[in-house]
């Protein structure tokens, strides 16, 4: 009997199921064409693995783009109680703060033409290099202070004059997670700390594109969504010094799982108390990761909105070039759900606060911020809000359109002409197209069908839908 038919619907997109001798909710978000067409077992067998783990709160979530990961399921939302749960390195992410960052402009797309957009990427390729283990060639980068980083985030380069200040109220958390200590770092991990204002590869990405849909008029216009007219979207995390302090605290967490008295049931999720020595130093590494990837992301968009000006040939007051909002996926955070405070691990997902929630920026009180949902080079990506039922997600959304093909599979089974036609006219500022065939638009689930489970189920509403004009991507695979 396959897994997915032990779950139930039991609201329109949702599907559940409360394993024997366990409390603990699994719960899995899919239209009906997406349900069908699932065959991840090991993915819900992930999620009841980690529905085990002490002070989990029920439920354990799976979002409509959940695909096999490390330990939890790309895709998978997990809520442990602050007092008396575990933090699990592999929960959050290898690239911890893998994230989103959204620029809109004023350039509509009737005054600009597929030539300058090629301009403009490959302005933008000359000083942030794209492909995995790549350093930038700008010293101060390369070499970069990270205590300085660790506990001031994306605010020390804003203030070394790398953005406006205005960023840092449309950066999750201000651009900085705090209680970031440089001392929990491992020597390793200090050791990649080489790669700041780099996109690096795998599904990682900065992309030009064209506005083409709006669906709330109103709240478009509040963020500055215009039909028509150009984005830029950045999608890159903490590079190899996220993923080494997770490699690095999962062994660690693995090989004192007796001595914290805690044994997963897989090393995937190797987790100690959050309040021991080692889930304290875990977040506190976590922290100085995650900062490092809202650097990252503000350095990229600092060097983009040079770019623009430069070969436009207008001051950046005349493009706009405003960040809408920056989101983090691949972390955990400290949080209060139904009064209760909570530690929530988010892999592979998105936090979509509300209008009205408290811990919303105040640009964003009134509204909820904007959630970003990329899609694939040769699809569309969406901007959302959370409804007032997305309480029942922890104030989650899904994080992209996830795999629905495995990189392995996807090098098999299309060419560098099946890749092409799949891209159709989007400009692809790489120099190697068969580096790139895991990540064929076609090895990737229909952002379309994987956004409107979640609309379906009432909660997220679409404010607008977007469409890749030009993309640099990066070559070789990154977790």
């Amino acid at each position: 009997m396959q897994v997915k038919e032990q779950l139930k619907e039991v609201s329109k997109n949702c599907y559940t199921m409360v394993p024997k001798g366990n409390n603990i909710e699994i719960r899995v978000y899919l239209s009906q064409r997406l349900f069908n067409e699932f065959t991840e077992d090991e993915s819900i067998f992930q999620l009841y693995n980690a529905s085990l783990l002490p002070g989990v709160v029920s439920p354990v979530i799976g979002m409509p783009d959940i695909h096999t990961g490390y330990g939890l399921p790309i895709g998978g939302v997990m809520a442990v109680r602050y007092d008396g749960g575990v933090v699990s390195a592999g929960a959050v992410g290898m690239d911890i703060n893998c994230g989103v960052r959204l620029m809109t402009t004023k350039i509509s797309t009737d005054e600009i033409d597929k030539e300058i957009i090629g301009k403009i990427l490959k302005e933008i390729a000359k000083k942030v290099p794209a492909g995995v283990g790549k350093s930038s060639e700008i010293k101060e980068f390369k070499k970069p202070d990270m205590e300085s980083i660790a506990l001031k985030g994306a605010k020390y380069y804003v203030e070394k004059g790398f953005g406006r200040k205005k960023d840092l109220e449309a950066t999750e958390d201000n651009g900085c997670i705090e209680g970031g200590d440089i001392s929990a770092i491992p020597q390793e991990a200090l050791n990649r700390t080489d790669q700041l204002a780099t996109i690096g590869g795998g599904n990682h990405f900065l992309e030009i594109g064209r506005i083409e849909k709006i669906f709330d008029e109103k709240l478009a216009s509040e963020f500055g969504l215009k039909k028509k007219h150009l984005y830029v979207m950045i999608h890159t995390g903490s590079r190899g010094f996220g993923h080494q302090i997770c490699t690095d605290y999962t062994n660690i967490m693995w090989k004192n799982s007796d001595k914290n008295g805690v044994r997963p049931p897989q090393k995937g999720l190797a987790c100690a108390p959050i309040l021991s020595k080692d889930g304290q130093n875990y977040l506190k590494a976590m922290a100085c990761a995650a900062n490092y990837a809202f650097c990252n992301r503000q350095l990229i968009m600092h060097i983009a909105r040079e770019a623009f000006v430069d070969v436009l040939k207008k001051p950046e007051s005349e493009l706009g070039l405003d960040l809408l909002y920056d989101v983090a996926h691949n972390i955990a955070k400290i949080e209060k759900h139904k009064g209760i405070k909570l530690l929530v691990h988010r892999k592979g997902a998105t936090r979509a606060l509300p209008k009205g929630h408290p811990a919303n920026p105040p640009c964003y009180s009134e509204t909820g911020h904007p959630a970003i949902i990329p899609g694939s080079m040769g699809t569309a990506s969406y901007v959302v809000v959370g409804t007032d039922k997305i309480e029942e997600t922890f104030c989650s959304v899904n994080h992209g359109a996830g795999r629905s093909m495995s990189r392995k599979k996807a090098r098999s089974e299309f060419s560098k002409r099946d890749f092409r036609e799949q891209v159709g006219n989007v400009i692809v500022s790489t120099s190697n197209i068969k580096s790139l065939l895991d990540e064929a638009p076609l090895a990737y689930k229909d952002i379309d069908e994987v956004v409107y489970t979640l609309v379906e189920a009432g909660l997220t509403k679409p404010v607008a839908r977007l469409k890749p004009l030009g993309v640099i991507k990066g070559e070789g695979e990154e977790a």
